[in-house]
């Protein structure tokens, strides 16, 4: 993982809520001065009383609701006060190269500010002497314009509530992951790509112009002795689709870059958050509707664990009304929208997915976001297909796998043996990880497939991704 420092803050401390006092205080008094002081046109309105309450509120909200998580994002309202002080009259400062400097001093102060607030600065002490910076630059202003302590009331509190913020600030242990700058509400951003697998994302734009295809047949006797022995130990539904999806759970616990994906031009690994998603009917009718299945599984699954969390999921879309999954419901907010407005939609939707805005709970419901799409073509009674990737979303793997055959084979001694295969093709994001490591995978992915008991126990090792 990325060796920088982690920063927090928790709301059992008392000092966080001193804080967030102090800032509510700020706010109240940037609104209550100017009121009684009289009015003031619209642009001050906007620029010196609405910009830095907003930006008051939202420290406080940002440090009570996610400051465990997301404690870095209190930069923002802290640029929000740069662009305060931007925009604020200079009775003071008349000359205008004075006042550029003044300007180039606080976007040094932000970027100082953020650099420490996300860990890549890691002496987090150093907030104290950059937090009492403005409060003096402010008391000398007061003293040279000869102003009321009452005009800088509310910058006094705000930069001091901040202050006695830092005394409540706590790192992380080192080595766990925890989000930064650049990283989703699905996945963290790698850093350390190679310079080609970083600049491919921008030749190679779309998902379905950047697919491998991967074909392989797997030899299944030991397989299918394999789902007796599990079904008589009361696994009773088990079959070829848990088998696989074990098998993969585990070979991306050994090599973990299948567990990416791309967005934005950017890569990004899921770490140990699989998603397995599937399409699945309510019966086996040709009228009957089709949902969508999303499976959080982990490299630390067993296949007793896939068999458990698979079929629950499954047998909660089957056992309610049709139609009514939160696909199916937001699906079907979506068929409300005119056409025209739907286009817009999508358009949107895609936007804010490519900065990484999607709300969570769409991403969350979407088929189109997950690490894996595997369907049973045998279960249809037809050999298997490639099926397209979606340029929608960010799903990188699709896999298919078709009906049992069996094929005669001359030995070494001249005998014939029957045995039994399965088919099944893969189509890959190339974008994720190169030829070489995809080949490694599906060897592992292979070998596990020979030695089945191995799923019946945890890994004993779970490789984490690159940084």
């Amino acid at each position: 993982m990325e060796r920088r420092i982690h920063l927090y803050v928790s709301r059992k401390n008392l000092l966080t809520w001193l804080m967030a006092l102090c800032l509510v205080g700020s706010a109240v008094a940037r609104i209550v001065i100017p009121c009684v002081k009289g009015t003031w046109d619209s642009l001050e309105v906007w620029s010196q009383i609405v910009l830095p309450v907003a930006a008051a509120l939202l420290y406080v909200l940002i440090t009570l609701i996610s400051g465990k998580e997301l404690f870095y994002k209190t930069a923002i309202p802290m640029w929000m006060m740069a662009a305060y002080y931007a925009l604020r009259p200079h009775n003071f400062i008349t000359n205008g190269f004075v006042l550029s400097l003044f300007i180039i001093a606080l976007v040094f102060f932000c970027m100082i500010y953020t650099a420490i607030t996300c860990g890549k600065i890691k002496q987090f002490w150093l907030l104290l002497p950059l937090l009492a910076a403005p409060i003096a630059a402010l008391l000398y202003y007061e003293h040279s314009a000869q102003m009321g302590f009452l005009d800088l009331l509310p910058d006094l509190l705000f930069f001091g509530g901040c202050m006695v913020l830092v005394f409540a600030i706590r790192m992380h242990p080192i080595g766990e992951y925890h989000p930064t700058w650049g990283d989703r509400t699905d996945g963290r951003r790698i850093r350390t790509l190679p310079p080609m697998s970083q600049v491919s994302p921008y030749i190679m734009v779309t998902r379905n112009t950047s697919t491998n295809f991967f074909s392989d047949a797997f030899e299944i006797t030991h397989v299918e002795r394999y789902i007796r022995q599990k079904r008589r130990e009361g696994l009773t539904s088990f079959g070829l689709t848990h088998v696989l999806l074990a098998c993969y759970v585990r070979t991306v616990a050994k090599y973990p870059g299948l567990n990416r994906f791309l967005s934005g031009q950017k890569v990004y690994s899921r770490g140990n958050d699989i998603q397995y998603c599937m399409t699945i009917k309510k019966e086996m009718k040709a009228e009957s509707p089709d949902t969508i299945v999303k499976v959080h599984l982990t490299p630390y699954d067993t296949a007793e664990d896939v068999y458990n969390k698979l079929n629950a999921a499954i047998e909660k879309e089957k056992s309610s009304a049709a139609l009514d999954s939160n696909f199916d419901n937001t699906a079907g907010l979506l068929t409300l929208i005119p056409g025209v407005l739907l286009k817009f939609t999508v358009w949107l939707l895609r936007t804010l997915d490519y900065f990484g805005l999607l709300p969570a709970f769409l991403l969350e419901v979407s088929p189109f976001h997950g690490s894996l799409f595997f369907t049973s073509m045998g279960s249809l009674g037809i050999p298997p297909i490639y099926h397209h990737l979606y340029d929608f979303g960010n799903l990188p793997v699709f896999g298919a796998f078709g009906c049992k055959r069996r094929a005669l084979e001359v030995q070494e001694d001249g005998t014939v043996v029957q045995r039994k295969y399965l088919d099944v093709k893969f189509t890959l994001d190339e974008r994720i990880v190169d030829g070489f490591y995809y080949a490694a995978f599906f060897k592992q992915y292979k070998r596990y497939l020979q030695h089945l008991e191995i799923l019946d126990f945890p890994p004993e090792e779970v490789v984490s991704d690159i940084d």
